[in-house]
């Protein structure tokens, strides 16, 4: 019994070692149908989605929910840690218990003491190791647990930069898209400049492909909530799809970068939507009924974009097919609301609001939009 407890010890340890491998240190997907971290996000993040969403306050509701990326990451080390010490607990015992204590008879427990107090270099000395193999495994365990402290202290400014600079394009569409943005207001917004539409889609694209990269190498990300509660990393994606789209029905718009800013954001959703394991579903209801795609046609054409009825709207359906069950299945699976396709009415938007005025300080105007 004692030999099958230290060879399952063995299996804990390098199960565990392996797992925090393919999450912080291997710069790409892991392909294994099992994965330790991945099982314990979709576990955590089911019952904490389940009843915060059962809070009626939105912004409350938004602050719990951004709670859980940071949280999950130190609950995840704290699994690691407590696992480690169990398997090396499990392998000292499995060895007899070959350790020097205060007390006649030490068992399982005196060798979790010894490993935690090892894992966590305390240095105690109360419990000694007496053989050259307890002894071998008690240093190793030394040495992973300083691993395991110099791994977490460069794991978080690696996350936190990756999520900084992915919140720095998301804040730039608010003066370019709206706060919630639209694909409808990106386009008004850079009326018949085409040139500067195309360098924002330029951006935009690079943008997306450093998502995508970030994403797939640190999938908690997805879970970071934006600064403010009408921003997400998902809206602003599927704002940029949507915008591409259009361009791309429209007949006679340039639609050489709509279609490469197009390409790079729909191969982000799609892969971040089989990493996260949410399979595409349709959107329900539909997002561009008609009455919203007849104002859509009238905005678009003042803002020199023509989309020719019919011909457009089936040629926009397509592309839309192409992405909208994946966004929508990461968003009712992150609890993360998809954008509309034009402005919900007038709104305040994020840059134009400050906390010491009840009103904008800086109403939307002609002078703005000529900026833009």
């Amino acid at each position: 019994m004692q030999a099958f407890i230290g060879v399952l010890g063995c299996v804990v340890i390098v199960a565990l070692l392996w797992d925090g491998f393919e999450t912080i240190i291997l710069p790409r997907r892991a392909t294994r149908r099992f994965r330790l971290t991945a099982a314990f996000f979709r576990v955590t993040w089911a019952p904490w989605r389940t009843v915060v969403l059962r809070i009626r306050n939105r912004r409350r509701r938004e602050t719990y929910l951004g709670y859980y990326g940071p949280l999950s990451m130190l609950m995840l080390l704290g699994v690691w840690a407590v696992g480690m010490v169990l398997g090396f607990g499990m392998l000292q015992w499995g060895l007899g218990s070959a350790v020097r204590a205060p007390v006649a008879h030490p068992g399982f427990g005196m060798d979790l003491y010894l490993s935690g107090t090892t894992f966590f270099t305390l240095g105690l000395g109360d419990v000694i190791p007496r053989t050259p193999v307890t002894r071998a495994i008690t240093v190793i365990e030394a040495g992973l647990g300083f691993g395991f402290l110099a791994m977490v202290i460069g794991y978080f400014p690696v996350l936190y930069g990756a999520f900084s600079r992915r919140e720095v394009n998301i804040s730039m569409l608010d003066a370019r898209a709206g706060s919630p943005s639209s694909a409808g207001e990106l386009l008004i917004r850079f009326d018949r400049r085409h040139e500067e539409l195309d360098g924002a889609l330029r951006d935009l694209e690079r943008w997306t492909a450093e998502l995508l990269e970030s994403h797939i190498s640190y999938p908690v990300l997805s879970h970071f909530r934006s600064q403010h509660d009408n921003q997400s990393w998902l809206a602003a994606v599927t704002t940029v799809l949507d915008a591409c789209a259009l361009l791309l029905s429209a007949p006679e718009a340039d639609s050489r970068q709509a279609g490469l800013t197009f390409a790079m954001a729909r191969h982000a959703v799609v892969d971040l939507a089989q990493i996260l394991r949410t399979a595409p579903r349709p959107p329900a209801p539909d997002r561009l009924p008609e009455e919203t795609w007849q104002q859509l046609r009238q905005a678009l054409a003042a803002a020199g974009i023509g989309l020719s009825g019919a011909a457009s709207r089936a040629r926009l359906d397509e592309l839309r097919a192409l992405y909208e069950p994946y966004v929508s299945a990461l968003a009712a699976y992150l609890a993360m609301r998809l954008p509309s396709w034009m402005p919900e009415g007038r709104v305040r938007h994020n840059w134009e609001t400050t906390a010491w005025a009840r009103r904008p300080v800086l109403r939307r105007g002609p002078a703005i939009d000529g900026e833009l």
